[in-house]
């Protein structure tokens, strides 16, 4: 049954599938609706505003591009469902599983709450956005993206956040190859972040009180820094890399840090086989090592 609410136009439990079925609506309220059938229609909701969506599956390609001013709320896109949301502003997303390809790019102002997505080649060139409490597995996730606030989130695929700038991470989980290549002004707090080739080439990235993991981190970065972090079976560190960090377990080798100075209980080994390489290593064994050691049984 269709009704007026609020001067939106309510849809309730309707199925479309044609081509651009509600192309260029503005103000509508889809509740329990399916983007689905034998017409196999595509771009359900192209250039189209206001529009609030709830419980609602889509598994037709392309339903929401060049929108402005979107709801998605407790909604599903299958993996049917590529290319979901694209070019469009002011996008909110909660409660929402999002399976389709490349399902968000090229936005600004997005916001993602309790979602959980598995999305090749997420969220590239989004500016502003938001993700609180959700799963995100991808492959080059939101590569050249800028201005991300990430809270409570779990990130796992290979070469997240390559080339993405003014970013804040907190208390996030990261598995992933090659995160935060050619990254700028970034800042990552109270996070585990695992993987190989840590943020190679990036320029302004804070880590503080994080735990990382992984072969051959931080290499040929300008202006990093190691806040109180923990670096477990790391080898191979710091190669070419301007950096000041004070890390309160061992790490297993130290490689030619071009610049500055690394805070450090104990090391494996130190290479230093660059004249180029200028990079102080202080080995003195923190509080916290120190407590630790005297707890051991």
């Amino acid at each position: 049954m269709e009704k007026e609410v609020c001067d939106m136009l309510e849809l309730n439990n309707k199925q479309f599938d044609e081509e651009r079925a509600l192309y260029g609506s503005d103000g509508i309220i889809l509740r329990g609706c399916i983007f689905d059938g034998p017409a196999d229609g595509e771009s359900a909701l192209k250039e189209s505003q206001n529009i609030e969506s709830v419980d609602c599956i889509y598994n037709l390609r392309y339903p929401f591009w060049h929108d402005k001013n979107v709801q998605i709320t407790a909604g599903e896109m299958t993996e049917k469902c590529r290319a979901a949301i694209w070019y469009s502003d002011a996008v909110k997303i909660s409660g929402t599983i999002m399976r389709g390809i490349k399902a968000i790019r090229e936005c600004t102002n997005v916001s993602l709450k309790n979602c959980c997505i598995v999305s090749p080649e997420f969220g590239w060139s989004l500016h502003h956005i938001r993700a609180d409490n959700c799963t995100l597995s991808s492959e080059y996730a939101l590569m050249r993206s800028s201005d991300l606030y990430f809270e409570d989130d779990k990130v796992e695929g290979k070469y997240a956040f390559q080339y993405i700038e003014n970013a804040y991470f907190n208390n996030c989980l990261i598995d992933t190859k090659d995160a935060f290549w050619h990254a700028r002004n970034v800042i990552v707090k109270n996070s585990r972040i695992s993987g190989e080739y840590l943020a190679w080439y990036s320029d302004s990235i804070t880590f503080d009180h994080c735990i990382i993991s992984g072969t051959q981190p931080l290499c040929y970065c300008k202006n990093l820094k190691l806040i109180e972090c923990r670096m477990n079976d790391t080898d191979l560190s710091f190669e070419k890399s301007d950096v000041e960090a004070t890390l309160t377990a061992p790490i297993v080798s130290i490689k030619n840090p071009h610049s500055g100075i690394i805070h450090v209980p104990d090391v494996g080994q130190i290479i230093m086989d660059d004249p180029a390489a200028k990079g102080r290593i202080e080995l003195k064994p923190s509080a916290h090592h120190y407590l630790c050691g005297q707890n051991k049984r």
